[in-house]
């Protein structure tokens, strides 16, 4: 007699919810009680060398989820070994996304990839196909291993001389998981300062920031076809494109703060400073991470840290921002309508329209979350202009960088910015997904004529 076989099968309610939920808005759903366990978690007493409120809580935990890295209690002070462990993996799993984890345990039982999993999966990983998805998954998980467990040996180097071998292997850790999900989290107080000069640090951490951030489809697309022929529209889009704005930050670092004692100019000799710009200039589009004092920028330097941050890196990443993708298919529908030309096209292939719209959707949308929230927080907080929306550029753009103006916010000023982190980390696509749903238009109407210009 065969015995049956136990199904573990949601409660119908949440079927029914499941069913007619936009896969979006169940995503959505899914960080946030990720972000409250996380805090719930933080405020148990194993985690904090002293009691830490639930605001300090939900807010670490917002920007673990959504790998930013902006924090309003001392990270090394404050959590101990657990509760920077509980960091760590909040991290990891808002940098990978929660459907890779689940499609990785459902794959390890055995089970096949449901339609409605499919769903999930393909609009967390940003993909417009279902096929071979769950070999994108197990792919993921390869570069992830391969990536973390290199970037923690060869980080031993340095951190195990100078903080013991325990302590030190435990620095390597969670410093490779922080960059390569582009976090930003660092378990010293003064982040990488310390280390501004070390030549391991300042090669290990931006390959694995600049890994995590060009994306899995990237990496990927790398590895298996030839150079540049055999590349993807999206793979060269991204290649040239961060080409670019790792030359122009690192440049523009140097050539802006060279001679200010807070940054550059406290360092001796021309080499000492660009290894500061390098480090400085990679890390501030994506990571977060600081060598030296974000506060002692220049204005002028802060609001191009601002455009960076916005940029961002590569879709299905690790980073956040507007992507760089969505920038390169912006920049060549303006240069196709200076052209009077009709179709948008890069590299040999043409880019169809709805991309072009879903920029244009994007691309509104983070213009009024950003301005909101500097509006919310101006009214509401004392202090410089720049500094706050350097605070809020850096929230959206998941990068983690302040100026010192994160421990003056208030409970009110914490919650704008948890939310900005959110929606930059879940998507603002994702709130158009809210505020219009999709329609096939029953009539076509006449053209009209608009005056734009």
């Amino acid at each position: 007699m065969r015995r049956p076989r136990l199904r573990l099968r949601p409660a119908a309610p949440l079927r029914r919810w499941l069913a007619r939920t936009p896969p979006p808005a169940v995503l959505a759903v899914g960080y946030v009680v990720l972000i409250v366990l996380g805090g719930l978690l933080l405020m148990l007493p194993p985690m904090a060398r002293a009691p830490i409120s639930l605001s300090d809580a939900l807010f670490t935990a917002t920007s673990a989820v959504t790998v930013t890295g902006l924090a309003v209690v001392d990270t090394e002070l404050v959590f101990t070994f657990w509760g920077q462990l509980v960091i760590a993996v909040l991290i990891q799993m808002g940098g990978l996304g929660l459907m890779t984890f689940a499609v990785l345990i459902w794959s390890a039982l055995g089970r096949p990839l449901g339609i409605t999993q499919g769903n999930y999966l393909r609009e967390d990983l940003n993909q417009t196909s279902y096929v071979k998805l769950t070999r994108l998954v197990w792919t993921i998980l390869r570069i992830v291993l391969m990536a973390e467990v290199a970037g923690a040996m060869l980080l031993c180097l340095s951190f195990m001389p100078h903080h013991g071998l325990g302590p030190g292997l435990w620095h390597a850790i969670f410093h490779s998981v922080s960059a390569f999900n582009n976090a930003g989290f660092s378990t010293f107080s003064p982040g990488l300062t310390a280390y501004a000069l070390d030549p391991i640090v300042n090669t290990v951490i931006p390959a694995l920031f600049i890994a995590g951030g060009i994306g899995y489809v990237v990496v990927a697309d790398l590895f298996r076809r030839p150079f540049w022929r055999g590349w993807s529209l999206h793979t060269r889009m991204m290649m040239i494109g961060t080409a670019i704005l790792i030359v122009m930050g690192v440049a523009m670092t140097a050539i802006l703060e060279w001679n200010n004692p807070r940054t550059l100019g406290q360092y001796d000799g021309a080499g000492a400073r660009l290894v500061v710009a390098w480090f400085q200039g990679v890390t501030t589009r994506t990571a977060g991470f600081n060598s030296t004092d974000i506060a002692g920028l220049h204005d002028s330097t802060s609001l191009m840290y601002m455009v960076l941050m916005m940029i961002g890196a590569g879709p299905t990443s690790t980073a956040g921002g507007l992507k760089v993708t969505t920038i390169f298919v912006m920049l060549l529908a303006t240069w196709a309508f200076l052209r009077r030309r009709t179709e948008v096209s890069g590299f040999g292939r043409a880019i169809p329209l709805g991309d072009v719209l879903k920029v244009m959707a994007l691309m509104s949308i983070a213009s009024a979350v950003i301005l909101t929230a500097i509006f919310a927080l101006t009214l509401s907080h004392d202090g410089e202009f720049i500094d706050i929306a350097f605070e809020v550029t850096s929230a959206f753009g998941t990068v983690g960088l302040s100026r010192a103006y994160t421990t003056e916010l208030s409970d009110f000023g914490r919650a704008v910015i948890m939310v900005v982190m959110f929606l930059g980390r879940v998507g603002p696509l994702t709130l158009g997904f809210f505020l219009a749903t999709r329609m096939v238009p029953r009539v076509r109407y006449p053209a009209g004529q608009v005056h734009l210009g």
